[in-house]
């Protein structure tokens, strides 16, 4: 092999103005790849980094923007946008002031109506999350809808398995909705008998690359947990269906926060849900039928939203919300999140409610299930403590809870992390409450986290090789990051990582 490439590299190397032509190509190469990224019209420090990266490995850089660049996927949207029809919404909720500022900003972003909710049931840890879920599925009568990131073929994802292939075999519509990448180590066959039963599994966004006219789409994924039962009862919220999150099975389980939801909210549920479901199969047969079954309106006590983002939509509708709502704060800001990796609008929206006097505190996991994600994060800990800023770091177990505490009467709880791939590259799903019980019980819980996670100092000790460089080289990678490698999609130490 290495006789016929130096063979290749002598024939190459007699061609007449070889170094012109090769020149000449690279400028081309340059020229085009070039203007195309241009044209995304995405931030100058990331639209330069990939010029520079393609510049510095030409035709090979040229193969990883191909496949992990930003996509703009105008034509799905329009597809997803079809599917609203005959699917109506909920009544919209009766708010004023402040509260009504935000509701029209996250439709406008949406275009999901505000709405109400009669009951919103705060679910911590895997335990509690799967009985409800369990419970509530074994009263179904006419359909089961389920989207998932993560849905592992352990024990807990087995239980979940039976339960509904006892209500497919009760002629109960199952429609299961798997994210390819985040269930790709789950074998197709562990979901036969669900098949068998008469429910339906559907991949969202497969793989594709035996298709090289089309670019895959490896990078969007679908983050969202999202389960409706009988348009009646809904759940959404930050767990994933695995072991990893069951602390009745391993004591080391991540640490996390769901939602059960009863009320008009659980309308715009399904209509995402279905969006979902009629995009990633191209049918639409079914939503007439599921229109069929909505309960009457019956507006709550407590004022919800939902709140969807992806690269489907130019608005980064969670962005938004998050700034939005850290912008209006009047006494506190309290954010639980695994992974912090913020943009300028969101770094400044925290570091100026802190400089004005405002209770901000920040809990982050002690130790992310990605070292690059855990160093990028502490880089920004100096700037948030000097702007008056309280960072924690949970310790016991990996802090896997997404919510924003704002003030005594607004809540944020959902998939999303703070983060530029939640907030750009992967399909969320989030809720919004104005409502001061549902704040007051999220407030009581992030508080009881701090218990067990220990205040960062501005005086602690940071070695400038193990910790300074490696954390100013993380954020540098992390700042507009695309690659699924860097953030937990893989395993390590035989455990799975999550976003």
């Amino acid at each position: 092999m290495f006789a016929a490439l130096h063979d290749l590299w002598t024939t190459l190397a007699h061609i007449p103005h070889i170094g012109l032509y090769l020149t000449l190509g690279w400028v081309g190469y340059l020229v085009w790849v070039g203007g195309w990224i241009v044209l995304q019209k995405r931030e100058p420090v990331a639209t330069l980094s990939w010029l520079l990266g393609l510049a510095a490995l030409p035709y090979l850089g040229f193969l990883v923007y191909y496949v992990f660049g930003p996509q703009k996927i105008t034509r799905h949207r329009l597809r997803r946008g079809r599917s609203r029809v005959g699917l109506p919404g909920g009544e919209e909720a009766l708010v004023d002031g402040e509260a009504m500022e935000l509701l029209r900003l996250a439709q406008a972003t949406t275009g999901l109506h505000a709405s109400s909710a009669t009951t919103a049931q705060l679910l911590v840890d895997g335990g509690a999350t799967y009985a409800a879920l369990i419970a509530d599925i074994g009263r179904a009568q006419h359909h089961v809808h389920l989207e998932y990131y993560i849905y592992a073929a352990d024990r807990s994802g087995t239980a979940l398995r039976d339960a509904l292939v006892e209500r497919a075999r009760a002629g109960v519509r199952v429609r299961l909705l798997l994210d390819a990448v985040g269930s790709a180590e789950t074998p197709r066959a562990f979901f036969a008998p669900l098949v068998d039963a008469g429910g339906e599994l559907a991949w969202f966004h497969p793989m594709r690359f035996g298709r090289i006219w089309k670019r895959p789409w490896l990078n969007l994924r679908s983050h969202r947990k999202i389960v409706v039962v009988d348009s009646r009862v809904g759940f959404t919220g930050g767990i994933n269906i695995t072991d990893d999150e069951n602390e009745c099975l391993r004591p080391d389980a991540y640490r996390d926060l769901h939602l059960r939801l009863e009320g008009d909210v659980v309308r715009a549920l399904q209509l995402v849900f279905v969006e979902d479901w009629a995009y990633a199969t191209g049918t639409r047969e079914f939503i007439g039928d599921i229109a069929r079954t909505l309960p009457s309106p019956r507006p709550g006590a407590i004022a919800a939203q939902v709140l969807t983002s992806g690269p489907d939509s130019p608005w980064e509708a969670i962005h938004r919300l998050h700034v939005g709502a850290i912008h209006a704060a009047r006494q506190r800001v309290w954010l639980a999140t695994p992974y912090f990796v913020p943009g300028e609008a969101a770094l400044m929206a925290l570091t100026s409610a802190a400089l004005a006097g405002l209770d901000v505190r920040l809990l982050v996991p002690k130790s992310s299930d990605s070292k690059m994600v855990t160093f990028a994060a502490r880089s920004y800990f100096d700037e948030l403590i000097a702007a008056g800023v309280k960072v924690y770091e949970y310790g016991p177990r990996l802090l896997h809870t997404k919510a924003l505490l704002v003030d005594g009467d607004l809540a944020i709880i959902g998939s999303a992390n703070f983060d530029s791939r939640s907030f750009r590259l992967n399909f969320e799903v989030s809720m919004l409450f104005r409502d001061r019980d549902v704040a007051a019980k999220l407030a009581q819980l992030i508080e009881g986290e701090f218990a067990h996670a220990p205040r960062v100092r501005p005086d602690r000790a940071r070695s400038l090789w193990r910790m300074q460089l490696p954390e100013a080289l993380a954020r540098l990678d992390a700042f507009d990051r695309k690659l699924p490698a860097l953030r937990g999609d893989g395993d390590v130490g035989g455990r799975r990582h999550h976003d």
